[in-house]
């Protein structure tokens, strides 16, 4: 059996502060495989878009440091211990990242086909002749009409939609074999976002590719996703087969989640919400990190952080009190 395409183990992200250092990213530890697509699943500010930028390592600043774990790409090159000019080989040539708004991440004043060709000649020492060949190229396969005469417009002359598949054209210009996708479809309407979903889709089968979806909405991972990862506090804390995280979630939070989803009946009334806000990560909890959220915290939850374990066979819970059990008349 090969050996996954990316392994992260343990990954710790610390941001130093002058209260002393603060935890972003907790021991964070899943795989990925070729031609798989990741769901990693959170509230804003549980440490997903943080992890993927350590993967790459795209800290937003110099007080951000990867403090412990590994990043290891096909079973071979640990990426926490590269130098930076060979960390910039990786990136693009090995790993796409498409940004959360492409319009903060394209350059407003080159056009969207330099933009493609400048990482194509710096990756693979081309022409520029066939540089733009290989753009135009890439620019029909992410849906863009008439490449060969929008590769030169500039990004404002592009709807939103456009922008965001201008983007992914940008960080698939080097066959990468890992796409991370950080929440490609906020701010587009249904529509478009359906369509940008199907785009992903229709990537990874036509070049195997891998992908990281980093999203908050179940309704996306229900669609297109293999595996879930549910994050929470800078932790993982439920990962395992879509289906089985959907219809058999175990984590008291990753069942907030999904109760959070609108129904698509005739119910009314409210949307389910989770209630509390999440923690900073200057005051994080001590325990379970979801515990001052959870109605079914104990003394346990609030004194004792719970293990990450193998709960059913590919199914990692770190959980005191599965919803299962809870359910029984177990622990809880």
């Amino acid at each position: 059996m090969s050996p996954p395409v990316l392994s992260v183990r343990d990954l710790s992200v610390i941001a130093k502060t002058d209260q002393g250092p603060q935890t972003l990213v907790d021991r964070v530890s899943f795989e990925l495989n070729r031609g798989e697509i990741l769901g990693l699943v959170g509230e804003s500010g549980s440490g997903k878009s943080m992890t993927c930028r350590a993967i790459i390592g795209l800290l937003p600043s110099s007080r951000i440091s990867i403090s412990g774990g590994s990043v290891i790409l096909r079973g071979k090159s640990d990426l926490t211990h590269l130098e930076e000019s060979d960390m910039r080989k990786v990136r693009g040539g090995d790993i796409g990242m498409i940004f959360q708004n492409p319009s903060s991440h394209l350059d407003p004043v080159m056009s969207i086909g330099g933009q493609i060709t400048e990482s194509i000649r710096y990756h693979h020492q081309v022409n520029r002749a066939e540089a733009r060949n290989r753009a135009i190229e890439i620019l029909h396969q992410v849906g863009i009409s008439d490449p060969a005469q929008r590769i030169d417009d500039y990004p404002h002359e592009f709807s939103g939609g456009m922008r965001q598949r201008a983007m992914i054209a940008v960080a698939l210009a080097c066959n990468p074999e890992i796409l991370i996708a950080d929440e490609p479809t906020t701010a587009l309407d249904v529509t478009v976002q359906a369509q940008i979903l199907r785009l992903l889709m229709d990537l990874r089968e036509k070049r195997e590719l891998s992908i990281i979806l980093i999203t908050h909405d179940l309704g996306v991972v229900a669609q297109v996703c293999d595996t879930v990862a549910v994050m929470y506090g800078g932790r993982i804390c439920e990962r395992g087969p879509k289906r089985e995280i959907i219809l058999d979630a175990h984590h008291p939070y990753t069942t907030g989640l999904i109760d959070c989803q609108p129904s698509g009946g005739s119910h009314r009334g409210l949307v389910k919400t989770i209630a509390g806000q999440p923690p900073s990560q200057g005051s994080m909890p001590t325990g379970c990190a979801f515990h001052p959220r959870c109605a079914h915290a104990t003394k346990e939850c609030a004194q004792t952080e719970p293990a990450a374990v193998d709960y059913q066979p590919n199914h990692m819970l770190a959980c005191h009190h599965p919803i299962g059990e809870i359910n029984e008349g177990g622990r809880a």
